[in-house]
């Protein structure tokens, strides 16, 4: 096992990589930007390093001084996070290249899940099933559009490159196609610096399911069961849940055995995401569909520590450091419900426009057995507009669903924040739904639920007068 390891992040998951470390007696090294030099996970580690400016080109994306930085620490590895350089598969090889130990994948690896299009034509050579659609090199605007009547309408157009949802379309018949298609070029292109779209069939009211799993250096790869994350606004997750409401075991097995099958194909090392579109079993026959694989440790993963009781970057600096997997297929518990609630400093009733500012004000629940919170700010700090707005995951656990959402709801009550707008009064309206309770959830619930879920946008003085009663 490690001495000491660098984490190349900040935040929440630096916080949360900082906790494994004391527990298992490693010693932490942060990283801090300018804007952060006071923030709490600079605070928490043994030792902290200055990488840059407040802007995230110049500091955390910067990947020369995070080497510099591990190596001037006496770091013998380099956690990278989620975010920024974690699936930058030339920021690993730097890693590797300097004598260290990058606590992921191997480049390789990441490289071949880099490219969604590339990545469905691999998976669909490893017999993982895959949206039907179009995954070319050919982007002439005559084969798009000859794929896409091919793949019939509704159809979704996606950016080969992209993530988050940026760039996605979903075109309804023949005749907008060829706008959809210009304008998801621009968007890829100013996004992620390459124009080019993959086709897929649009599953309408789909769950997102994804599989949680690990791989060893002896080529063992297990299962960590499912979480659901249909929850979405913007195609991007605000709830997710494990293990998914409702789901077959049979259909639990079939998906964590494809997911295995996906990471070996590429060779895979520590900590990944295999991520599913699914139809619903009442409106299909269950099928479910690789849409791509996340080459990290995700937001999310708290909450497959509570139903298996297991610390999963343990699992990553293990992993990372050579050992086996700490335990097979057939060992690995699955006990109660879990939810995650990501609050953010945003304002939903503007389209969820991030919110910038200070907290004057910030209680969170008491942890214990059943709620937990992973955070990155204190009150006092302020919020600042170079990073993402995420200000603490709020998990809660309990011996099944309806228990788990309860705990959910009191302690979403329990939660205050002041001087920054945030989205706990949209997280509270969404546990209070009679749809999400029934577990009736899909992809776009969020926006079919949009009136009942989002009150109509305030005026600057009622606005105002929330923030400072209610947060």
């Amino acid at each position: 096992m490690f001495d000491k390891i660098l984490i190349a992040n900040r935040g929440e998951i630096a916080c949360r990589v900082i906790a494994s470390c004391r527990r298992l007696g490693i010693r932490s090294v942060a990283v801090y930007s300018d804007a952060d030099a006071q923030a709490l996970h600079v605070g928490l580690a043994d030792e902290a390093v200055r990488i840059g400016p407040a802007k995230a080109a110049d500091s955390y994306l910067c990947a020369a001084r995070i080497v510099g930085a591990a190596l001037a620490s006496g770091a013998q590895a380099v956690h990278p996070g989620y975010g920024f350089l974690s699936e930058n598969a030339a920021f690993a090889e730097a890693v590797e290249a300097a004598g260290l130990v990058f606590i992921g994948p191997p480049p390789a690896a990441i490289r071949a899940m880099g490219s969604k299009s590339a990545a469905k034509v691999r998976m669909a050579q490893a017999g993982v099933p895959v949206v039907p659609g179009y995954h070319g090199e050919d982007q002439s605007l005559e084969r798009l559009t000859a794929e896409a009547i091919a793949t019939g309408f509704p159809l979704l157009l996606k950016p080969s490159a992209g993530g988050g949802g940026k760039g996605m379309k979903v075109v309804t018949h023949a005749g907008e196609l060829g706008a959809q298609i210009e304008s998801a070029r621009r968007e890829a292109a100013a996004s992620f610096g390459d124009e080019q779209l993959l086709i897929e069939r649009y599953l309408e009211r789909p769950r997102h399911i994804e599989i949680q799993i690990f791989a060893d250096a002896h080529g063992r790869c297990v299962s960590l069961f499912e979480r659901d994350c249909s929850l979405q606004r913007r195609h991007q997750k605000v709830i997710e849940e494990a293990p998914a409401p409702g789901l077959d075991p049979a259909r639990r097995q079939a998906m964590g055995e494809a997911a295995c099958t996906a990471a070996l194909a590429i060779g895979y090392r520590g900590a990944g995401t295999v991520e599913f579109i699914a139809e619903h079993e009442e409106a299909g026959d269950g099928r479910f569909f690789f849409m791509e694989m996340n080459t990290r440790l995700q937001v999310e993963h708290p909450v497959t520590e509570m139903i298996t009781g297991l610390d999963l970057v343990e699992w990553q600096l293990r992993v990372a450091a050579g050992e086996p997997l700490p335990l097979a297929q057939a060992q690995i518990p699955l006990h109660g419900h879990a939810i995650e609630a990501r609050i953010y400093a945003e304002d939903p009733a503007r389209d969820f426009l991030p919110a910038s500012g200070r907290l004057v004000h910030l209680h969170w629940p008491a942890g214990d057995a059943h709620v937990r919170i992973d955070t990155g700010v204190r009150q006092g700090d302020a919020v600042t507009p170079h990073y993402d707005p995420l200000l603490a995951k709020l998990i809660v656990h309990d011996e099944d669903r309806p228990r788990a959402l309860a705990r959910l709801r009191r302690a979403l009550a329990d939660c205050r924040i002041v001087g920054v707008a945030n989205n706990l009064r949209f997280l509270a309206a969404l546990a209070a739904h009679p749809g999400y309770a029934a577990g009736a959830v899909h992809t776009g619930f969020i926006a079919d639920q949009r009136a009942t879920l989002l009150p109509a946008p305030a005026t600057a003085p009622m606005r105002l007068l929330a923030l400072a009663t209610l947060g």
